[in-house]
């Protein structure tokens, strides 16, 4: 099995996402998902009568049957991809390997299978403001500039000490009303610094209200978030949005902040799935297997 951990320190996004991909179609093939279509198709068989303009002659050499590139007005869905940048997605900030860097793999690898599938894939990243935006489009070219500008954020991240925050709910209502009708609309965040979720979810209703169909992963380190698996011993803890600190032992509080962690997601998954939106816990220990297959869920639902 694949350490992609260790894969990302030595080679490109790029390479990573093929690697994640590769191995999970394989994967696939050898689960009860079998019955998946994966197609990896650029090209089309010709149609006769149609114009000869886009056939791959060379193609053609190789083969000899007529085929026709591909072009964006063929594809089968759009898919914008929105990832939280804000500063508590560092953590754990003492690890190489983390909630923002995982959503951004992960991400990675969604544009990586969607332009094998020629579906269009655009990104949004965002913490109190939008960072970068592009609009779905299912070329090579587009595929190679939104990695690259995923590379270039994750570096420009850890780089700056500014403490960045989340405006999640506007950022959603952005995009509500302009992205193309009936889009595929993948979140990647953990949520934390909500203070309304009354409010994000009127956000969401945004989304349906436009006909798109929403996934949610809620990013987490399960070990470190959720079970609070920590030494017996004080600890300073930081909050990595506003930098206030405190020193305290994790006896005295892990009772009573699992118990609120445990209620928020609660409320957190039962808003978004009354509205028919998707929700996946997405623990960063488990690999991307877990968002590449909710995906193909999705989009066999969808097409």
């Amino acid at each position: 099995m694949i350490d992609y951990k260790k894969a990302r320190e030595f080679g490109t996004l790029e390479l990573l996402a093929k690697q994640v991909v590769e191995g999970f179609i394989t994967g696939l093939h050898k689960s009860p998902f079998h019955g998946f279509s994966v197609e990896f198709a650029e090209h089309r068989l010709y149609n006769t009568g149609e114009s000869t303009k886009h056939i791959d002659w060379k193609l053609y050499a190789r083969s000899e049957r007529l085929f026709v590139k591909r072009y964006e007005e063929e594809t089968n869905l759009r898919c914008q991809i929105v990832i939280d940048s804000s500063s508590s997605m560092k953590f754990p900030a003492d690890q190489p390997y983390n909630k923002l860097s995982f959503s951004i793999d992960a991400a990675a690898s969604l544009v990586y299978l969607m332009r094998k599938q020629r579906d269009a894939v655009g990104i949004t990243v965002f913490n109190d403001e939008i960072e970068i935006h592009t609009k779905p489009k299912s070329s090579l070219t587009n595929q190679r500039f939104i990695l690259s500008q995923l590379e270039n954020h994750l570096k420009k991240v850890y780089s700056e000490k500014q403490k960045k925050g989340t405006d999640i709910s506007s950022v959603i209502k952005r995009l509500a009303e302009t992205s193309h009708k009936r889009s595929l609309i993948v979140v990647f965040s953990d949520f934390l610094g909500i203070d309304n979720v009354d409010e994000l979810m009127n956000s969401f209703k945004h989304l349906k209200h436009y006909q798109h169909e929403i996934i949610v992963f809620d990013v987490s380190h399960f070990s470190l978030e959720e079970e609070l698996n920590l030494q017996n011993r004080h600890y300073t803890f930081v909050d990595m949005e506003t930098g206030e600190k405190i020193k305290l032992h994790p006896s005295d509080f892990k009772e009573k902040y699992l118990k609120s962690k445990s209620s928020f997601r609660k409320l957190l998954k039962t808003s978004l799935l009354q509205q028919k939106i998707e929700y996946v816990f997405a623990d960063i220990e488990r690999g991307f297997d877990q968002v590449l297959l909710e995906y193909l869920i999705k989009r066999k639902k969808i097409i």
